[in-house]
């Protein structure tokens, strides 16, 4: 009696892109807030429109999403997280031990949208620079509002946190970057001063408290070794005002480098540069439109 040889069951294997509504929503509980346009071009920019439109609205039938029209837009909407989805994201891998920040009405999406879709503006520049060299820069390598302590309660918060990999031929080189967006809704003083946070963070040496409880010796230099292995170069994006007074910023920023002792010590060592948010846009980040902070030429961000 000849046996009948029983074909083995099918094996379902996963697949390794998420389908759009989970995009969607781990972009939103990444980014707080984005447009309609903005996510079409973040995670769908060579398919129609309504690829993204549909699963959007889907998804605020299900209540996890909601949004709210941009006065002055012409029916522009932006998506958020309601209480429901920042639930659900916060067990995503992607998103694990990001605080979800659900936003709780329309009129407090609307008090966080301008500067919240200016940071988002910046980081699509460098996703579609990205996009055309061929280098590795996706939705999840940009993490806005990333807090570090300078020690005694203090800390530093940056806009976002950009990670960016270069992929020239046979190299591969991983660039990171603090990124502050200015709207000159802040005086030029205030924002130059933030280069001092930055240098606070990048020589601040955390101090054992207490008896130590292990006998592992406590790791010595600088506590941005514990998230980095290079201290991160730190980006200005300006807009929102008259090339003259952008300029100006731009010229404030050096001098803060050049007069604080301690920005200046970092200046030569970490990259720093401050750019035009529409310049970005028009020529590429990679673009030689960067102005170094500690002086010279205007260049890519990639060369400062």
């Amino acid at each position: 009696m000849t046996a009948i040889a029983q074909a083995a069951p099918a094996t379902h294997i996963p697949s390794p892109v998420e389908p759009l509504p989970h995009q969607l929503l781990t972009a939103l509980g990444q980014h707080r807030i984005a447009t309609t346009g903005q996510l079409h071009a973040l995670l769908r920019p060579h398919a129609r429109r309504q690829t993204v439109n549909t699963p959007l609205n889907e998804l605020r039938r299900q209540g996890l999403i909601d949004s709210t029209v941009l006065p002055r837009s012409r029916g522009t909407r932006a998506w958020y997280l309601t209480g429901d989805g920042a639930r659900i994201v916060k067990d995503f891998p992607a998103l694990r031990g990001r605080p979800p920040y659900p936003i709780t009405s329309a009129t407090a999406a609307s008090l966080k949208t301008p500067h919240t879709l200016t940071v988002l503006r910046t980081h699509l520049a460098f996703v579609a620079d990205a996009r055309r060299r061929g280098d590795e820069h996706g939705f999840l390598d940009w993490t806005p509002e990333v807090s570090h302590p300078l020690g005694d309660g203090d800390k530093v918060i940056t806009d976002a946190l950009m990670h960016y990999t270069l992929t020239d031929p046979g190299q591969r080189t991983k660039l990171r970057a603090f990124v502050e967006v200015d709207r000159t809704t802040m005086s030029s003083e205030r924002l130059a001063s933030k280069l001092i946070d930055y240098a606070r963070l990048w020589s601040y040496e955390p101090q054992p408290v207490g008896r130590q409880r292990s006998r592992q010796p406590v790791q010595a230099g600088p506590g941005w070794l514990r998230w980095y292995p290079v201290y991160p170069r730190t980006l200005f994006v300006l807009t929102s005002g008259s090339r003259q007074v952008l300029d100006h910023r731009i010229r404030d920023l050096q001098a803060m480098t050049a007069q604080h002792p301690l920005v200046a010590t970092m200046a030569r060592t970490v990259p720093m540069g401050a750019a035009v948010l529409e310049d970005i846009e028009e020529q590429g980040p990679t673009g030689e439109v960067w102005t170094p902070l500690n002086n010279g030429q205007p260049r890519s961000w990639t060369e400062l």
